[in-house]
């Protein structure tokens, strides 16, 4: 624990944000998110920010050094998607008993399970996680990993982010020490390029940057490894030979982003695939970062070409929906990228932003939003339920993007919403993206079921009548008949 307190304090410290530099000492090491409340599902903790992070990296086996529900709790909890191997989606965990925990025989099961991944599975990479109850009682997994490591003769990688140590947040930046310290560099490309790039922070939800990589191949970019969004582990470990790189998800991964380029000089910008004028934004800073790295200058004009095609198109599908969303209210609670990006994204067509959460959203971030909204009364760090069902009954938004935990709000409320998070079943990236985006918007607010659930129910709206009357009376008599001829059966059966 001494070594994971010391993990902590160094991730706390983050130089790159300029959040951080403005705290005081103490204040640094409370870190960035607010203590979570015990028992409460706040959102995750150190062990599942881990995993989010590392999961979608497909070819690997994820093996879960807990009890069952550690495991259960965190299997597939991203909509993150394959184009490839499956492995990632098998869950594996040493499935600690209680005898287990008494006997002391957490590392020996730990040791066996490796062993038996490697025999049926071979994978080239093994990720053990801690989890509470193991760090509770003390296993050694790195000494663990370490030792199948030598013997089996493939990477077993310890990722040290049991829940306890703090909030998702944190395990985001954990996961990512865990790739600097045991995988990045350990493999060297047989061919590296001039137009070799990383994608940090991308999850490839819903397969969304499918729709952006068909874009970089037409200008001849290779993306050496995206992480984590559809990775493969040799990509991962070889991605110190890239020349530039992309942040989509500052908040997660900027730890990452940041050591890259002190270890391995490897430049990187903060971006976003979300919206049309911000996915051009991100390919223009992308060739510019490769020019200065030594690519031929040439990438630039190519790029300009292929934005201006991309981006008649996409405008040209995008007039058939203007009309129908012109001044159409959102309410945005999401945060991170998401906080301004899509807010760009849809005032592009004419809509109007109430309400944008910034939660999860860096420094920078709420900057970029002060900027695109002029105002920032329209940004609110947490919005409570009763809040937000208030916001909504009263109509002051016309639909509300959010993730899954809050749309049981929007339906109580009789309001639109669509789910723009993690199990989101649509891609939004790209300008592909941005067009399905704005389609799934449409379909939402004009769903004639709006108009049917908020109409009075009948019988709740009509004054009553002589029909009404008569109908009454004959209710109340055909209710005493029953209770008579009830009373009289009991009565009979019961002399029997």
């Amino acid at each position: 624990m001494t070594s994971l307190s010391a993990k902590i304090q160094d991730v706390f410290d983050e130089p790159a944000c300029d959040n951080n530099r403005g705290k005081d000492a103490k204040a640094r090491k409370q870190g960035c998110s607010k203590p979570l409340t015990p028992g409460a599902a706040a959102g995750g903790c150190a062990f599942d920010g881990a995993k989010i992070v590392l999961q979608p990296i497909t070819d690997v086996a994820h093996l879960v050094h807990a009890p069952l529900a550690c495991e259960g709790n965190s299997w597939d909890n991203r909509g993150a998607a394959s184009s490839g191997p499956t492995l990632w989606r098998t869950s594996f965990t040493t499935d600690l008993t209680e005898l287990d925990v008494v006997m002391g025989q957490g590392e020996r099961k730990l040791f066996r399970a490796i062993r038996e991944i490697k025999e049926i599975y071979a994978p080239p990479a093994v990720f053990v996680y801690s989890t509470c109850v193991t760090a509770l009682i003390g296993d050694d997994i790195e000494a663990v990993c370490k030792r199948a490591a030598e013997k089996f003769g493939l990477a077993v990688v310890p990722i040290n982010a049991p829940g306890l140590a703090g909030s998702k947040n944190l395990g985001n930046k954990l996961a990512a020490e865990a790739l600097l310290d045991h995988v990045i560099g350990t493999v060297e490309p047989d061919e590296a390029g001039p137009y070799d790039i990383n994608v940090l922070g991308e999850f490839n939800l819903s397969g969304e940057f499918w729709l952006v990589k068909p874009l970089l191949d037409r200008l001849g970019i290779r993306v050496r490894a995206c992480i984590p969004g559809d990775a493969r582990y040799i990509d991962v470990a070889s991605a110190h030979r890239a020349r530039a790189a992309m942040l989509v998800c500052s908040s997660a991964l900027i730890n990452l982003a940041r050591k890259m380029e002190e270890r391995w000089d490897i430049p990187f910008f903060e971006g976003s695939f979300y919206g049309i004028t911000d996915t051009s934004e991100a390919l223009r800073n992308i060739a510019e970062l490769l020019v200065k790295k030594g690519a031929d200058a040439e990438i630039l004009d190519r790029t300009e070409t292929l934005i201006a095609e991309q981006e008649a198109i996409a405008w040209k599908k995008l007039e058939a929906y203007r009309r129908r969303l012109q001044g159409k209210r959102v309410l945005l609670n999401t945060g991170g990228v998401k906080s301004w990006s899509v807010v760009h994204a849809l005032m592009e067509i004419g809509m109007e932003i109430v309400g944008t959460s910034v939660k999860k959203s860096t420094v920078e971030d709420k900057e970029r939003i002060k900027r695109i909204l002029k105002d920032e009364n329209h940004m609110f760090e947490q919005m409570a339920a009763r809040d937000l069902y208030t916001m909504l009954s009263k109509h002051k938004a016309d639909i509300m993007l959010s993730g899954g935990r809050t749309q049981f709000i929007a339906l109580k409320a009789k309001t639109p919403w669509l789910d723009i998070n993690q199990e989101r079943q649509h891609p939004y990236a790209g300008y592909d993206g941005m067009v399905e985006l704005v389609r799934q918007i449409d379909l939402a607010i004009h769903n004639p079921i709006w108009d049917q659930v908020r109409e009075p129910a009948p019988w709740g709206c009509q004054p009553a009548g002589e029909d009404d009357l008569a109908s009454t009376k004959n209710g109340t008599a055909a209710v005493n008949a029953f209770n008579e001829f009830a009373g009289a059966t009991a009565h009979r059966f019961g002399d029997r």
